[in-house]
């Protein structure tokens, strides 16, 4: 027997195919309460959908962007005060050094501030920071500075090999108290400084790489977010503090004395305002960043405000909306319930 479209069996089938569509609707109008945004963008919006999906992405990326930059500015403000306890220990060391050079400071005073600045100056330039070295340029695993008084140390090794070719004898040799003004200044002049200057300051003493960080800080521009151990003023403060402490342990003439702090003075002084440069480097680094961020922030909030406009909706007429949805169910349950209590069995 054929059921007729007017059946009870027809009204109840269609009833129920109409509730699953409500059903399904009912999941996206609570969806649509809770995020206030559309369920289905790319149904609702049509062919503005791409446009805003496109939006989407780029907000993404720029979120992403915010968060380098986070980490681009805490290494950038840890590396200006690692700078500037590097400057106070150079400015120091120089007033001592200043002081030796006019007769007040004695040998063994000069020598350990040279030592003490030596070890406070290899300590600063290997600062860690979040599993990364703050002075290795590219290298933030490797820590950029080896430590001169460390036994075997490449550095130690290296400063007596110089010592050793340019007078044919070491520094524990009683002919080192020989050494005039004018062959301390030739040595330094033409030996240490070459060295410590030229290719053979990574061979011994840096680990670090000549390249910095460089960081993409918005979408068409990018920033030096790093330094390196290998800067011209870090170098000539270990030189001075290198060949001060370890030449202080010869019994040199007050002559050759007077030469040696002459020449740590002279370099200590330049590197202090090597470093100051290195500062405002890094300072306006940290402007740049700065600037870029909040850049980047407003981009965000205006991208997500259109966003916002296609995608959002109106949160009191999407819980309008629920509720009816809610009473129509309701209202469905009712009627299936009447029909399915419908038999002829009732009319005989």
């Amino acid at each position: 027997m054929k059921t007729s479209f007017v059946s009870s069996s027809a009204i109840s089938q269609t009833m129920r195919n109409h509730m699953m569509r409500m059903q399904v609707e009912l999941v996206q109008r609570q969806q649509e309460v809770t995020t206030q945004r559309l369920a289905d963008p790319g149904a609702t919006l049509g062919a503005r959908a791409g446009f805003s999906f496109s939006m989407t992405r780029d907000i993404q990326r720029l979120e992403n962007l915010l968060d380098s930059n986070g980490l681009a500015a805490n290494r950038l403000s840890a590396t200006q005060n690692a700078l500037e306890q590097f400057s106070n220990v150079s400015q120091d060391l120089l007033s001592t050094l200043t002081a030796a050079v006019s007769g007040v400071s004695d040998t063994s005073i000069v020598r350990a501030a040279a030592t003490r600045s030596l070890e406070s100056v290899t300590s600063i330039l290997n600062t860690n920071m979040n599993g990364e070295y703050l002075f290795a340029g590219i290298n933030t695993d490797v820590k950029p500075v080896n430590e001169f008084t460390a036994p075997g140390s490449p550095n130690q090794a290296q400063f007596d090999t110089y010592f050793q070719t340019h007078f044919g004898f070491p520094q524990s040799d009683p002919a080192a108290a020989s050494i005039t003004a004018a062959q301390m200044n030739d040595f330094i002049d033409n030996t240490l400084l070459p060295g410590f200057l030229g290719t053979d300051w990574q061979a011994a003493w840096s680990n670090a790489s000549n390249e910095t960080i460089t960081s993409r800080i918005t979408l068409n521009e990018t920033a030096q977010t790093s330094t390196t151990a290998n800067s011209i003023g870090m170098r000539k403060v270990a030189l001075a503090t290198a060949m001060t402490s370890d030449l202080l342990k010869i019994p040199l003439s007050e002559e050759t004395q007077k030469a040696l702090y002459t020449k740590a003075t002279a370099l200590v002084g330049e590197a202090v305002a090597d470093v100051a440069r290195v500062q405002s480097e890094v300072g306006v680094a940290e402007i740049r960043v700065k600037d870029a961020t909040d850049r980047v922030e407003a981009q965000i909030d205006l991208s997500k405000l259109f966003v916002n406009e296609m995608e959002g909706v109106d949160p009191y007429e999407a819980s309008t909306k629920l509720n009816e949805l809610l009473t129509q169910i309701e209202t469905s349950y009712a009627l299936t319930a009447r029909i399915q209590q419908l038999s002829l069995l009732r009319h005989l």
